[in-house]
């Protein structure tokens, strides 16, 4: 039962902590949101109630965008790592060459490895997460 408890709390705290890492900017920008709804309704010509119904409608919304793409996001992430260790060709976007090749294709067997989230090769300069990357 400990044991159990234990992988839980682990398990949750790894998906709130990647929760924070994918949607932090979402965070951020939902704040900013919120407050341009707080300063607007607050304005004389708002109706009474205006406040409570803008911040619940707003943050309702928000809640439920970043949400779904929280989920979306970790899902695709799952089928990456399952595609990967069946040595399916994954295609991750590179930042790195705007012009040319703009993805790169990462097998298994191409030497590449998973290390937590992350694909790394010795044979390429910088690794990519998987949160970017999609089965081809």
């Amino acid at each position: 039962m400990i044991i159990y408890l234990t992988t839980t709390i682990k398990t949750k705290w790894i998906y709130m902590k990647n929760f924070l890492f994918l949607e932090g900017a979402y965070l951020i920008l939902g704040a900013i949101t919120l407050l341009i709804t707080l300063f607007v309704t607050t304005r004389p010509f708002m109706s009474k109630g205006a406040v409570k119904k803008g911040l619940f409608w707003v943050s309702l919304v928000i809640a439920i965008m970043t949400l779904s793409h929280f989920y979306i996001t970790t899902n695709r992430m799952e089928d990456v790592k399952i595609a990967f260790e069946k040595d399916l060709p994954i295609i991750c976007e590179s930042r790195m060459q705007r012009k040319v090749a703009q993805t790169v294709t990462i097998q298994k067997s191409n030497e590449w490895m998973l290390e937590g989230d992350n694909f790394v090769s010795p044979n390429y300069s910088r690794p990519f997460f998987s949160a970017r990357c999609i089965v081809e």
